[in-house]
């Protein structure tokens, strides 16, 4: 289903043969939504959408792909993300065909849906211009080979947000809190600055990266706007970097401390 700034509020259907009024001059978003157990659409969608559309004038594409991820057996959603990126790849061939740029390619992947947009990158050799993973789902896929699950490699920039993982005696959050905190980055007035740091008990204890004004190239904000610091963050050594961040309780969950 394709949203742009022409039909902001209503989808157009499109297939690897029509395109419908996307553009392909311009940003392509590609949302992959995750394990549906009830079948019911992500309360999130509609607000993700007008939230990218209203940062710039670019293609979102939503991808559907509820028949697959609709059932109480989690297993049987999960065997079926490479077929939805095989799908996936067929509509991204179509797009190049008529001009498009892998470097103009952004797929924002939640849960088990952050796989599937990793199956595409590798079928792209991480050519894809970002990925995005939003609590990337675990079981099945945690411990497995780069070529098995979403991996740093998948695209140009792959910035993932795990706001649910267990540790360090903390409470984690919600499943699909790491959904809010992207949406967060799509308001002009919430910002959330990520600190580099090799684990959460340093950053709580303060030794992290000091990410005052001086520093701000080290330290990255959360979300859409992190590919800004791409080129500082693939220059490092590795170049894979750990960051942490406080939030508040409730939306828009900016926080300073």
């Amino acid at each position: 289903m394709l949203y742009t700034r022409r039909n902001p509020t209503c989808a157009q259907a499109i297939n690897s043969t029509v395109l419908g009024n996307l553009n392909v001059t311009k940003k392509t978003i590609f949302t992959v939504h995750g394990f549906r157990p009830t079948g019911s659409p992500p309360v999130w969608m509609e607000d993700l959408v007008e939230g990218l559309l209203s940062v710039d004038d670019m293609n979102v594409v939503v991808v559907d792909w509820n028949q697959g991820a609709t059932t109480v057996i989690y297993n049987h959603a999960s065997r079926k993300t490479r077929k939805v990126a095989i799908v996936l790849k067929e509509f991204i061939d179509q797009m190049l065909a008529e001009g498009a740029s892998l470097d103009d390619i952004y797929m924002i992947g939640v849960s088990l849906g952050a796989h599937v947009a990793g199956f595409v990158g590798k079928m792209y050799n991480g050519q894809l211009g970002r990925i995005t993973g939003l609590d990337p789902a675990g079981p099945l896929f945690n411990g497995r080979p780069p070529e098995d699950r979403l991996d740093p490699s998948d695209a140009q920039f792959v910035d993932v947000i795990h706001s649910d993982i267990d540790g360090m005696q903390y409470f984690k959050c919600d499943h699909q809190r790491s959904v809010y905190l992207y949406l967060s980055s799509l308001r002009e007035n919430c910002t959330i600055t990520a600190y580099p740091c090799d684990s959460y008990r340093d950053y709580r204890n303060g030794k992290c990266v000091n990410c005052g004004i001086s520093q701000t190239e080290s330290c990255p904000l959360l979300g859409y706007y992190a590919d800004n610091w791409k080129d500082y963050l693939r220059e490092r050594d590795p170049p894979m970097t750990k960051a942490f961040f406080d939030t508040a309780e409730e939306k828009p969950f900016c926080s300073e401390w």
